[in-house]
């Protein structure tokens, strides 16, 4: 697991439609999955206003099943994470890369 800025275009609601890492252009395979993580405020010593939560203490997060636009067909995984109060994309998690008719 790591942390790595990575570009994300987006549908209008919101859904990850293409992605640009390492100055690759990918294309999505399979639906995006999204779920919510907790952030470890407490560690991150971030004082959350009362009545302010969503975005701050919780991370989007999002698997995406990626293949090159160009070059290898090379099935990648990845975990990425998107940052409500900056509009940021963060790579956190790159699983096995499947050779693609495996």
């Amino acid at each position: 697991m790591f942390t790595e800025s990575i570009e994300v275009a987006r549908a209008t609601n919101g859904v990850p439609l293409r992605v640009n890492w390492q100055g690759q252009d990918y294309r999505l395979i399979a639906e995006p999955q999204r779920w919510f993580e907790r952030r470890k405020w407490w560690e991150e010593n971030l004082r959350i206003p009362r009545g302010i939560g969503a975005g701050i203490a919780d991370y989007e997060m999002w698997r995406l099943q990626l293949v090159a636009v160009r070059g290898p067909q090379q099935v990648h995984s990845v975990d990425v994470s998107f940052d409500a109060q900056t509009e940021r994309w963060r790579l956190v998690r790159v699983h096995d890369s499947l050779a693609r008719g495996a």
